[in-house]
């Protein structure tokens, strides 16, 4: 049972997979978490959706995102994208739980301003223990507009619907940016420390000589040793330091190129191919990019 992958492609099949009546609105849907029922049945069953969904459970209760599993406390928000794997990792009978679950499908922002940014909402791919933690007053606001977004489909559908539940939308996902960066400041000496170990991991990289073995190190490789998804990082060392990961990487690489143009006789190419560059051009284009200069400019000025 637990290998089992169940494909929900629509708002339609979600609410058949989990017993309620068919949905008011085709795209969108919001649930009481309190009607959810989660049998034995279930309990370890995959599920792969092709919806967007953002949750928030007020009461104890498992599931399973990806490789990660999480119990939910009060108060915390989970994002998910489009065929991530989720996994209810125990029963839920109904009135257990409290809170909201809203379910969307892309088609109802694909023309819309949203669908042209969601992809900067990084939160849909962190994983689950980097979920958004709330405030009374936050729960409040946000469950004031998927109040709105709710009577919207289920009372007036007419010509301004589409427009006012998308732009609904987008604000409780402006919101929800707005606590993750709160969420982030008041975090400030974890994520210190997750700068620290950034660039302590990148100079062991270095050290070890996995730049001219393995070439250029992604954000993955960082987020993997760091236990951290790819996307909280990159949004945690932007919050933290005003640079992306992108930036701390570039930044080291010239200052390893520094020392290794003033104090050896390697070539320009040769250093290139020892900081995991493939072709020296694209090397020499950073460098300048960084200093003003070519390397060999540099390597005569000093």
């Amino acid at each position: 049972m637990a290998e089992e992958i169940l494909k929900i492609r629509s708002i339609s099949e979600l609410h058949l997979a989990l017993g309620f009546p068919k949905p008011t609105h085709p795209l969108i849907s919001v649930i009481n978490a309190a009607e959810l029922n989660i049998d034995k049945e279930m309990v370890g069953i995959r599920v792969a959706m092709g919806l967007y969904y953002i949750g928030l459970k007020s009461s104890e209760c498992g599931m399973q995102y990806g490789r990660n599993q999480y119990d939910f406390q009060e108060g915390v928000m989970v994002f998910t994208a489009p065929d991530q794997v989720v996994s209810p990792t125990e029963e839920i009978a109904e009135n257990q739980v409290e809170g909201w679950m809203l379910f969307f499908h892309p088609d109802l922002i694909r023309t819309s301003s949203l669908g042209q940014i969601i992809d900067h909402f990084t939160f849909f791919s962190y994983e689950a223990h980097e979920a958004l933690h709330l405030s009374d007053q936050e729960k409040k606001t946000l469950g004031d507009i998927v109040h709105l977004i709710k009577g919207e489909y289920e009372q007036r559908i007419d010509s301004h619907s589409q427009r006012v539940i998308v732009s609904s939308l987008e604000l409780l996902l402006n919101y929800c940016s707005r606590f993750y960066e709160r969420q982030f400041n008041t975090r400030t000496n974890q994520n210190k420390y997750i700068v620290t170990r950034f660039q302590h991991i990148l100079n062991q990289y270095f050290q070890a000589g996995k730049l001219a073995e393995n070439g250029l190190p992604s954000i993955g490789y960082f987020a993997s040793e760091i236990h951290l998804s790819p996307n909280y990082l990159s949004d945690l060392l932007k919050k933290e330091t005003g640079r992306s990961a992108k930036d701390h990487i570039n930044d080291f690489l010239v200052e390893k190129a520094k020392d290794l143009l003033l104090n050896t006789n390697r070539s320009v190419s040769e250093i290139a191919y020892d900081l995991g560059f493939n072709y020296p051009h694209y090397f020499s284009r950073l460098f300048r990019a960084r200093t003003g200069m070519t390397p060999v400019v540099f390597r005569s000025k000093n």
